[in-house]
């Protein structure tokens, strides 16, 4: 097995799914027999409120939970806004990936098309419409599997491993979730390709 060191910082707010995505990320990378450290912010987590998490995943042992400055090669943001906070941890190669989809939660909130003009300024980013393809598969729970599918080509885990922590995460709900957040997952991985 190749030699795999990825920080990710996953970002959102509260009700938007975040920790389920570090949940399915995790299940894989322990799966692969890879080392995981994780740290997260969730005391804000009631709707609305901002939830991160920093993942670190490695063949190597890891000595620390947070990622530093720089250190990120991949920001996973289901909300624009939140990306943003996050950007002096990106590396210089790093990605972000993010929604489009603003969640307008306080009275100040930036213009959003600064927002998105920020965002453009960092290494090539992926921008994803998630809301509006989580409703043509009529699954408007699904924006955050959609968003894991598109961030899949810098996570370093094979896209199969992922859909098994998928189907565990939410096997207890029943075949019907499952499915339908796998169809999620996939069209995430193939909005993301387009723009890789």
């Amino acid at each position: 097995m190749e030699s795999i060191n990825k920080n990710i910082i996953l970002a959102g707010v509260g009700g938007q799914g975040i920790l389920s995505i570090a949940a399915i990320i995790d299940w894989a990378a322990l799966e692969m027999g890879l080392n995981i450290k994780q740290a997260e912010v969730h005391g804000m987590s009631q709707r609305g409120g901002a939830v991160q998490s920093h993942l670190r995943i490695s063949s190597d042992e890891i000595f620390s939970d947070l990622i530093p400055l720089k250190g990120a090669d991949l920001i996973l943001s289901v909300e624009p806004m939140e990306s943003l906070r996050y950007v002096p941890f990106l590396s210089d190669t790093g990605r972000i990936v993010t929604s489009t989809d603003a969640f307008e939660n306080i009275t100040n909130y930036p213009e959003y098309e600064s927002i998105i003009s920020e965002i453009k300024n960092t290494n090539r980013p992926i921008f994803v419409d998630a809301k509006a393809i989580a409703k043509e598969i009529c699954n408007n729970k699904a924006v955050n599997i959609i968003m894991l599918g598109a961030a899949t080509a810098y996570i370093g885990i094979e896209p199969a491993l992922l859909e098994e922590g998928i189907k565990t995460l939410f096997a207890r709900k029943g075949e019907e979730v499952v499915n339908s957040n796998i169809a999620a997952f996939r069209r995430g991985m193939e909005t993301g390709a387009k723009q890789h």
